[in-house]
């Protein structure tokens, strides 16, 4: 049987405290909403519908080329309000699964459980629960006396004895698409909230003599959602520590990973040690075989094998092979490093290929540069290429070296195998094998220093 899910994401968060919609904030690199639906692909289902309300336009943008819909939901009229938006979008013979889109932490093999578990009943509709210690704020789930379905209460209109019950109902549901629109239309919001809530659903169902399940399957963690700031750091937290022990078994090698933060889409091949207090962003591919730390932050870069980089900042950027980056080297977007390339302390490399055995020691600005292979830029060599109005390229040809010092004013052509001295101001194109030497001539003036009383 086919399967459509939707995502309930058309809520404020009034108790985040923000201008934007509670799903588009970030837990590990990535929008709330976003993690549920990667659940819901990683499950096996594809034709996703996101019902969208307060700042839709936010929440659309998470998903911008994605193969996502959205339906609006205008007024926040509860979860069953919510779902109908949805009913002319969704094939009335699949089955529906519905979750919110503030739980980041669920995993796809629960998600995975339930649909089996759901479609093996032949149900019309099953609830996914789970049991809570302390339960307060969720609707408990009612069996009857041999162990199946009774209906679900909300915490506002539990009683107190219903309130004692653990099982909790997760908000997360598989139905027959074909009844669930059906019995929508017959809700009244007779509650608390005078909302159209989605529980009633079951409760209808099962009175019209349907199979309604309950399947408690979830960890406790999993089904949290977040409605606030502690709650978005507590859910954060959970799932950093279940990247890094995801890496760990894969074959990364973290020192001390309780100071070590990695998003949820970062890639890191076997065999590379992190070092403490680095964090990696984004959508970060790191090889093989690496060192990276102490004290760096990269986000949204690819790393090749074997580099190393040290204490530096690395962001949008491509490094090749067996690098040595740091330590204090700051790599900007464009930055592009061929195999070998040495990039040392206080180095900034922004929009310029650097080719592969190439140096820049340190004390250098590389800017808006095409940098041939083994190139030796000397300490404090700037490329200056901004004029007030425009950027303009400087080109150092191969085998090329750049005495310390060294002004290369853009736009500017150093050729092959060429030498500067070193404090020259280089503003004409050197032609291959030259030496090109800007410099006043020294003059010794006879000097007697004054004598200082003490």
């Amino acid at each position: 049987m086919a399967h459509t899910a939707v995502i309930l994401a058309a809520g404020k968060g009034v108790r985040m405290k923000s201008n934007l919609p509670k799903v588009v904030h970030k837990a590990a690199g990535k929008p709330l909403v976003a993690h549920v639906a990667d659940a819901v692909r990683a499950a096996g289902i594809e034709d996703i519908i996101i019902v969208v309300g307060h700042g839709r336009e936010e929440v659309q943008k998470v998903f911008a080329g994605d193969q996502v819909k959205f339906v609006t939901q205008e007024q926040q009229l509860g979860t069953g309000h919510a779902l109908q938006q949805a009913e002319g979008m969704v094939d009335p013979g699949n089955t529906v699964l519905v979750l919110a889109g503030d739980i980041p932490l669920l995993r796809p093999s629960t998600l995975k459980v339930l649909l089996d578990y759901h479609q093996k009943q032949q149900a019309q509709a099953t609830v996914l629960t789970t049991h809570l210690q302390q339960p307060t704020g969720y609707g408990r789930v009612l069996r009857d006396q041999n162990g199946g379905f009774l209906r679900i209460v909300e915490e506002k209109d539990a009683s107190p004895e219903e309130k004692n019950i653990t099982e909790i109902n997760s908000g997360i549901y598989c139905f027959h698409a074909g009844s669930v629109f059906r019995v929508l239309h017959q809700l009244q919001p007779a509650n608390a909230q005078g909302e159209y809530y989605l529980t009633d659903v079951l409760e209808i169902l099962k009175g019209e003599g349907h199979r309604v399940e309950v399947m408690s399957a979830a960890e406790p963690e999993e089904i949290h959602g977040v409605n606030d700031r502690i709650q978005l750091a507590q859910a954060e937290k959970i799932l950093r520590r279940r990247k890094n022990y995801q890496l760990m078994r894969d074959g990364v090698t973290l020192m001390e990973p309780d100071s070590i933060i990695i998003d949820s889409d970062v890639t890191i091949g076997r065999d590379t040690v992190l070092m403490p207090f680095t964090l990696i962003q984004g959508k970060t591919v790191v090889g093989e075989g690496c060192e990276i730390g102490p004290w760096t932050n990269i986000n949204d870069s690819i790393i090749g094998n074997r580099v190393i980089i040290e204490s530096s900042r690395v962001k949008e950027a491509e490094i090749g092979d067996d690098c040595i980056i740091g330590p204090y080297a700051y790599l900007r977007p464009g930055a592009f490093l061929h195999n070998k390339v040495k990039v040392g302390d206080f180095v900034e490399v922004k929009q310029s290929q650097i080719g592969e055995g190439s140096k820049i020691p340190h004390l250098s600005y590389v800017g808006d540069a095409l940098v041939g292979k083994e190139v030796n830029i000397g300490a404090g060599t700037i490329t200056c290429n901004y004029d007030g109005q425009h950027k303009h390229q400087t080109v150092l040809e191969d085998y090329a070296f750049i005495g310390s010092n060294t002004n290369l004013v853009a736009p500017v052509r150093v050729g092959e195998s060429s030498v500067t001295g070193a404090g020259s101001t280089i503003t004409r194109d050197v032609p291959p094998q030259s030496l090109a030497v800007e410099r006043a001539d020294q003059r010794i003036v006879p000097w007697k220093k004054k004598k200082h009383d003490h």
